[in-house]
């Protein structure tokens, strides 16, 4: 089980005329990995980010791990798209894979497969694809939109993923900040996915800083 809670901006609350700026401030202030999300407009009723912004934040920061979260009704029929963008880790929802083949070929094509629940999903959903993800993303908002505030029952699901004896990551991703961080961590949460909570912070450096002391 890992033992280092990591931090993971959110490219999603990042100022976009500078998000060149924006990224290498963050990875300045030591964060683990940049979190990306991909929106197509129907599995979440936002549109958000694509296979070109993966493929220029690669061809930026070239050493970055990318962690590229696919909020998409039909998530098979991009992972070779992705791939040769160059995500590091492509996190598919429960709710749009019918097979943990999809987790299969994620790892596949070289990348580190995760996977997604949203709110209403229970972990007793998903036991059969848990061998297969090398994280889970718990959704402690719906998902969609930026700036809503968490809701603590889904970021109770890591206890039971713990339970069942699941080790790889688990991220939480939706309302996390500088003040719930640790009740989070105690959870069993490792990896704190942070967007406007990091990069509208008045010192991002400190909110990495705490992160990483938990």
């Amino acid at each position: 089980m890992p033992d280092l809670i990591r931090i993971a901006p959110s490219i999603l609350a990042a100022d976009l005329l500078h998000l060149q700026d924006q990224v290498q401030m963050a990875l300045h202030c030591g964060a683990d990995e940049l979190h990306v999300d991909v929106m197509d407009g129907h599995f979440v009723p936002n549109l958000s980010n694509g296979p070109d912004v993966v493929k220029a934040l690669r061809k930026g920061f070239p050493n970055a791990w990318l962690d590229v979260h696919l909020m998409l009704s039909a998530p098979e029929k991009y992972l070779e798209t992705f791939a040769q963008a160059g995500a590091s880790g492509l996190t598919v929802h429960a709710e749009a894979i019918e097979s943990p083949a999809v987790l299969r070929r994620i790892r596949e094509l070289g990348m580190e497969p995760g996977l997604s629940l949203k709110p209403a999903t229970p972990v007793s959903a998903v036991s059969a694809f848990l061998p297969l993800a090398e994280r889970v993303l718990l959704m402690t908002v719906e998902p969609g939109f930026g700036g809503q505030k968490l809701m603590y029952f889904c970021a109770e699901k890591a206890r039971e993923l713990r339970a069942l004896g699941y080790t790889g990551r688990i991220s939480c991703d939706g309302g996390v900040t500088f003040e719930n961080a640790r009740e989070l961590a105690a959870l069993g949460i490792d990896t704190l996915v942070m967007g406007t909570a990091f990069f509208r912070a008045e010192d991002p450096q400190a909110v990495a800083d705490m992160v990483h002391s938990l």
